[in-house]
């Protein structure tokens, strides 16, 4: 039975606006926004947004995987955001990448998006070899190996076919699964192969999943009747931004939906990565916010 209440317990407040949310997010939002730097590592490339070198350490690291057809910046106001709040971010460019580039060669999807119980570990298995290469790149730095990275709280974040990349690599796909993530942050996330294959029980970190209201391809799936949600373990979150589209986690899309996405986001972070309490005025949905479960 779904109950109303505090973390702890289940919550499903449908289309409920409540006061405006106090956000956080306004304060990172001020000048001195850490800026992307490109970086070559391991054949990738890769943009880095790292804290201010005067913010305390430890800083968790965090990978993002950007979606079909995508780029490793088309996020930055998320990147920004954290990097600003204290983790080290880094997001490689994939295959499919094509960063602007629209003249660009680009391969034929490997499988059908609207066929996924044909998809396997193999299927897009060059994306989760993408990831996995970097952080083995990283921890072999002399650079990143050390203080202030903080290499026992790694998330990975992403967006679209971005998260069906991290949700395998957390063990959706179990033979994919990298023991060192501690946290998945999932935005519109193609999640259907593994709800199909029901292997997201594999998956024993905290998620968060967000969606949007005119989301209306991906996120209806996350929360129906043995969907991504009901099918992951606690800690999981559940977050529908009202009037957010699939595109809205995309710098150039939705950016009055960008300040609640970035205090989620935060709010998951720091919780499973720096142990801090979620924030209460998250824990009901606020303004904005149309559907909102979770388990703890």
């Amino acid at each position: 039975m779904l109950k109303r209440g505090k973390i702890g317990r289940w919550v499903l407040l449908a289309f409920l606006y409540a006061a405006p949310i106090v956000m956080r997010v306004g304060i990172v939002r001020a000048q001195g926004f850490p800026v992307g730097q490109p970086l070559q590592i391991d054949g990738l490339e890769v943009e880095v947004w790292l804290p201010d070198p005067a913010t305390p350490g430890p800083w968790p690291i965090l990978v993002f995987s950007h979606r079909y057809r995508g780029c490793n910046t088309q996020s930055s106001f998320l990147m920004q955001a954290l990097a600003g709040s204290g983790y080290a971010v880094f997001a490689p460019n994939h295959l499919d990448s094509e960063c602007g580039d629209l003249e660009s060669w680009i391969p034929r999807g490997e499988l059908p998006f609207g066929k996924p119980q044909t998809w396997t570990d193999a299927t897009y298995a060059d994306r989760a070899r993408d990831i996995e290469n970097l952080l083995n790149a990283l921890q072999h730095s002399p650079r990143y190996r050390s203080p202030p990275f903080d290499w026992n709280h790694l998330g990975l974040i992403g967006h679209s076919l971005g998260g069906y990349t991290v949700l395998g690599l957390a063990g959706a796909w179990p033979h994919l699964k990298d023991p060192r993530i501690k946290a998945v942050l999932a935005l519109s996330p193609y999640a259907e192969p593994f709800a199909v294959e029901h292997t997201l029980r594999d998956v024993d970190v905290p998620v968060m999943y967000q969606g949007g209201t005119r989301d209306t391809v991906i996120t209806p799936s996350l929360g129906r009747r043995q969907g991504a949600y009901p099918q992951t373990q606690p800690p999981k979150y559940l977050v529908i931004i009202d009037g957010a589209g699939h595109m809205a986690w995309v710098d150039s899309r939705g950016s009055g939906k960008h300040p609640l996405i970035v205090d989620y986001s935060l709010a998951f972070f720091d919780r499973y990565l720096k142990n801090r309490p979620f924030p209460q005025n998250l824990e009901e949905p606020g303004f904005g916010v149309a559907d909102l479960l979770f388990q703890e």
